[in-house]
């Protein structure tokens, strides 16, 4: 059970718990209006539930969907693992996606709707017949996902949804940060016959693009406000970094949970600076 255990927590990329949680966690100081309503139990029940269970049923889903395609992934040969269907893990993987159920019924219909967009993309990008990952800039696009925890728990401390900008922003840098991700996957999936947005633009091509989705993100989240701009604003700076540091990028592709988690880390900061001081 031990094994099992470890195997699914690996499975649901410990690294990347942040993505969902990250955002979840900033929605939630930005839309409470004190230290009491912050710490609240259903908060916390609400993070809980993005920092593990969602990302079980994201990453479960994906690679369950991707068992063939990943035979042939060097990712998956260390720092992640490949899909090997076990009751528990099945039933893992079911149970995760289940509890996004109860999460809907119980949130106020601006959080429970946000929630359901988020459930919908979870598994069309991976599941047929839409599967979103192999569709050349769909797979870009659909990976606004990652803005939805944000959306989610913004709306069930406020009832109301975020500034219109911010999530945009957000979602522009979520297709940038998912499309650099498949940089190092290029030849894998090619090899697959798989076709994303990277195997159809190149190496470089590629490294152009989230270069610029990334400066509109910072763009657009500048308009919702200017220092989250300004921190937006560092990642066409990395990308173009990486391009001409000769780093390999499957290196480099490990580096962007540091510094996403060191940038997020900031942005909830500033947050709980505005909370308590106003």
């Amino acid at each position: 059970m031990k094994n099992e255990i470890r195997y699914l927590l690996k499975l649901s990329r410990p690294r990347f718990w942040l993505y969902l949680a990250g955002p979840a966690m900033i929605g939630l100081i930005l839309g409470s209006g004190s230290i009491e309503q912050l710490y609240s139990i259903e908060n916390l029940l609400l993070l809980i539930y993005f920092l593990i269970p969602a990302n079980i049923m994201l990453y479960g889903v994906n690679d369950y969907f991707d068992r063939d395609v990943d035979e042939d992934n060097p990712k998956k040969d260390d720092k992640e693992e490949r899909y090997r269907g076990s009751t528990f893990t099945d039933l893992s993987v079911g149970l995760s996606t289940a509890l996004s159920i109860p999460v809907i019924i119980l949130l106020p219909s601006e959080a429970s709707a946000a929630m359901m967009a988020f459930l919908a993309l979870s598994i069309g990008y991976s599941a047929p017949p839409l599967r979103f990952k192999a569709r050349p800039f769909l797979d870009s696009l659909s990976n606004g996902l990652y803005i939805f925890p944000f959306v989610v728990s913004y709306a069930a401390v406020t009832s109301s949804l975020p500034a219109l900008t911010a999530v945009a922003a957000g979602w522009l840098w979520a297709m940038a940060m998912h499309t650099f991700s498949a940089i190092p996957d290029i030849e894998p999936d090619r090899k697959a016959g798989v076709a994303t947005t990277a195997t159809f633009l190149g190496r470089k091509k590629t490294f152009v693009y989230c270069t610029a989705v990334w400066s509109l993100s910072g763009i657009v989240a500048g308009l919702w406000n200017f220092w989250t701009g300004l921190l937006f604003s560092v990642y066409p700076l990395i990308c173009v970094i990486f391009y001409f540091s000769g780093l390999e990028d499957s290196e480099a592709y490990w580096y962007y949970p540091y510094i996403n988690a060191f940038l997020g880390m900031i942005l909830s900061i500033a947050g709980l600076w505005v909370l308590v001081h106003g």
